[in-house]
């Protein structure tokens, strides 16, 4: 039986190389797959022409990937090309920006078509609060799975803490902005709630 899963982590925590690791695995063996990824992150790099590195792991492994916006259909999109080739599984980078709908588009693609869709993606924000998206995975989810980030300390790193340009602890603002590492820092609980205290 097909599963939903989700594999959540802070940043720095390689959520993206274990998910371009997996497509590898499938490919390898002679299957097809389709991935996806966040519309609004368009810090992809280009490679060959018409190429775009749409994912790429900070390890320097990278795919093309379809975009997805609150728009967009999941279901409707992966059931008409598994229809006219078919796929082994579906796998999606930054799931923590899915809608909750596109998140039961996805548990439907599990349960009905009989798809894997592994989905991985943040669980909190800056602030520590769950992305919609994140909390119905959470929910949902058959299989949920944490990977593990390291603090400064040595401790998991399970918070995502957002710095300005002089790398001060940003406390508000929209719960998506787009960066890397020079946005946001992955810490521990601990250094989460001190950084922001001060």
């Amino acid at each position: 039986m097909a599963k939903l899963y989700f594999y959540y982590a802070s940043m720095n925590a390689g959520k993206s190389a274990n998910l371009l690791q997996a497509n590898f695995n499938y490919h390898e063996r002679g299957m097809r797959t389709m991935l996806w990824t966040a519309g609004l992150d368009d810090r992809a790099t280009r490679g060959a022409p018409g190429e775009d590195h749409a994912i790429e792991s900070r390890i320097g492994l990278h795919a093309s990937a379809h975009r997805f916006v609150p728009e967009t259909d999941l279901f409707a999109r992966v059931s008409a090309l598994h229809a006219i080739e078919p796929l082994s599984c579906v796998l999606i980078d930054e799931a923590q920006f899915l809608t909750p709908e596109q998140v039961w588009q996805c548990a439907h693609l599990a349960d009905t078509v009989g798809l894997p869709v592994l989905c991985y993606g943040l669980r909190t924000d800056f602030q520590g609060a769950l992305f919609p998206g994140s909390a119905v995975l959470l929910g949902i989810a058959d299989t949920l799975v944490e990977l593990k980030a390291v603090c400064h300390c040595g401790r998991k790193a399970s918070m995502n803490l957002r710095v300005d340009g002089e790398g001060r602890a940003v406390r508000e603002g929209a719960q998506t902005e787009i960066g890397g590492n020079e946005r946001y820092i992955a810490l521990c609980r601990r250094h989460f709630s001190e950084a922001l205290a001060r």
